[in-house]
């Protein structure tokens, strides 16, 4: 209190705040040290900095020089089928994998609004958490059926039904062998399982033997990895070969059927039906959902310990939400149409051969091809492919460029889809367009390898 005639702090009320305060102090934290810290190198937080982002931006800034449009990711409108809305302008197809011409079919679409209706949008967590749908079943089955496998299981990406298995079941003591054209995904499963990984030449089985004759006593496990129908090439391995290698070397034998199932064989049910051969000779059958199908998702087609075990250890499927009931339902539906008229996937085979036909006879590299749905256009440059996909856009073709990285530079491509839904006349025009244009090609050689030497 202060003293009433000074104004000044009594003797009595000054040690009061002196002591009030030393309390303060003393239960006040201590001050807290200041954290060690270690900067990166420079740049290492710049996102630019990631591996591959320079080569991009390169390649971005050397197109745009020569005023190329950027060839990806263009804009669908509607539905693409054999036709497509792109930039408010119809153009013809040939980049869907909509192989029977099934996405959009009427029954398929009522069977995924039939199923939004009764489970909604979303199976909501892992099937292992929140429980399955009927429909989830009945697909599996229906696919099991197809492959006269014990059991199957699907989950959301066909990319990750690859990676999740793959990683899964094998490890540090294993090998996994695969041509050295496979998708990405049986790369990127081989790399998560910690095993050994080796390739051979596309189709040469020669070369697995050998690989296999100098490396199979140091695994425990092998596992052999082969694709029904090539996504880059549109050809097939030599299936009862590759049979008969995995079991004298007693390897597992993986087949990866996203391009074939619909495409192969007379009713659409893939390379083993192309080739009269036992579904059950094969080990495990892998495939997709979003091509043939028109729905999202991979499956694995076997036997009921390969699909008990991948549904209670792989991260992909235990760790992720159940495939949507609506995808799943339209799925189910597509693979009733196929099987009700195989004339769909007559006609795909017809369409094919047609457009393989009419791209030799105007003298184009079609590359390993058998003309079953997929053939490349070989062209040998990225720029060159990435120009003529521009090109045939503004002549009305809607095709997309592969280019390095994801094949080498000197098998840079066009990648032709064919469906059963494609016209005789879009398909001669397009390979007489393609032939066209790339003879118009040859006049921008020198200022292409003028930029090209100016980039280094």
């Amino acid at each position: 209190m202060k003293d009433d005639k000074s104004g000044r702090l009594s003797n009595a009320d000054r040690e009061a705040l002196f002591a009030h305060v030393s309390r303060r102090r003393a239960n006040a934290p201590a001050p807290k040290a200041v954290a060690p810290s270690i900067p990166g190198p420079d740049g290492s937080t710049d996102f630019a900095t990631l591996p591959g982002y320079k080569e991009m931006a390169t390649q971005r800034s050397f197109a745009a020089i020569i005023d190329l449009p950027e060839p990806f990711f263009r804009v669908h409108e509607r539905r693409a089928g054999a036709e497509t809305l792109i930039g408010n302008r119809t153009l013809l197809n040939f980049s869907s994998y909509d192989y029977l011409g099934l996405n959009g079919h009427p029954e398929v679409v009522e069977a995924a609004k039939a199923a939004i209706d009764r489970y909604g949008t979303s199976a909501s967590a892992s099937r292992l958490v929140a429980g399955e749908r009927p429909i989830h079943r009945d697909l599996e089955g229906a696919l099991a059926s197809i492959y006269q496998a014990e059991d199957c299981v699907v989950m959301v990406s066909g990319h990750a039904t690859n990676v999740g298995v793959i990683g899964q079941l094998m490890g540090p003591k294993d090998l996994i062998i695969h041509d050295e054209l496979s998708h990405n995904s049986i790369v990127m499963g081989a790399q998560l399982s910690g095993a050994q990984r080796r390739s051979f030449p596309h189709n040469d089985l020669d070369a697995l033997e050998k690989l296999l004759l100098s490396t199979r006593r140091q695994y425990h496990r092998v596992l052999i990895v082969a694709e029904g129908l090539y996504s880059m090439d549109g050809d097939w391995p030599d299936l009862g070969r590759l049979i008969d290698i995995k079991k004298r070397f007693g390897a597992w034998l993986l087949v990866d059927e996203a391009h074939s199932l619909g495409v192969l064989g007379a009713r659409g049910y893939g390379v083993f039906e192309q080739l009269g051969i036992d579904p059950r000779e094969v080990d495990i059958w892998m495939g997709t959902l979003s091509k043939t199908l028109s729905g999202s998702g991979g499956y694995i087609a076997g036997s009921a310990t390969l699909i008990e075990y991948i549904k209670t250890t792989v991260g992909a499927f235990v760790f992720s939400v159940g495939l949507s009931p609506p995808v799943a339902a339209a799925a189910r539906a597509a693979i009733d149409v196929m099987l009700r008229e195989p004339e769909r996937v007559t006609r795909l085979r017809t369409n094919g051969q047609r457009f393989l036909n009419a791209a030799k006879a105007h003298g184009l590299d079609t590359g390993f091809s058998a003309g079953y749905a997929v053939t490349p256009i070989i062209l040998g440059e990225s720029l060159k492919a990435a120009m003529l996909s521009e090109r045939l856009s503004q002549r009305g073709f809607n095709v997309m460029p592969i280019l390095h990285p994801a094949v080498p530079e000197r098998l840079a491509r066009l990648r032709f889809f064919i469906t059963s839904e494609h016209t005789d006349a879009q398909i001669d025009e397009s390979a007489r367009v393609t032939a066209e244009e790339i003879g118009g090609l040859v006049g921008t050689a020198d200022m292409i390898q003028s930029v090209a030497r100016s980039f280094g």
